[in-house]
């Protein structure tokens, strides 16, 4: 089971009535002795013509904890937030005019 979920915490199913016909797959990893967390979003079928780009987001834990260790979640949730917007394509910021 290990060899086919590596890191994936979460596998989910196409939205109802979505032009996609493929989940997501949700993934991360903290490696050993390392403060680098990584959020992985992925398409569930990468070789389907809908299937949209993997983003991550890459991040030290000690920017979403107090100086105490308690996760602030409203800080880790944004970034969640921002990421799952660039998967779906809204993450562009608006081009300034000059």
């Amino acid at each position: 089971m290990f060899v086919k979920e590596k890191n994936a915490i979460l596998f989910t199913y196409p939205l109802e009535g979505s032009f996609t016909s493929t989940g997501l797959v949700v993934s991360s990893k903290l490696p050993r002795f390392s403060d680098q967390y990584t959020l992985t979003i992925e398409s569930a079928d990468p070789k389907s013509i809908s299937a949209g780009k993997s983003v991550q987001l890459t991040k030290s834990v000690t920017q979403w904890l107090t100086k105490d260790g308690v996760l602030v979640e409203g800080l880790f949730w944004k970034d969640v937030e921002a990421l799952i917007k660039k998967y779906s394509g809204g993450a562009g910021e608006p081009k300034k005019k000059r």
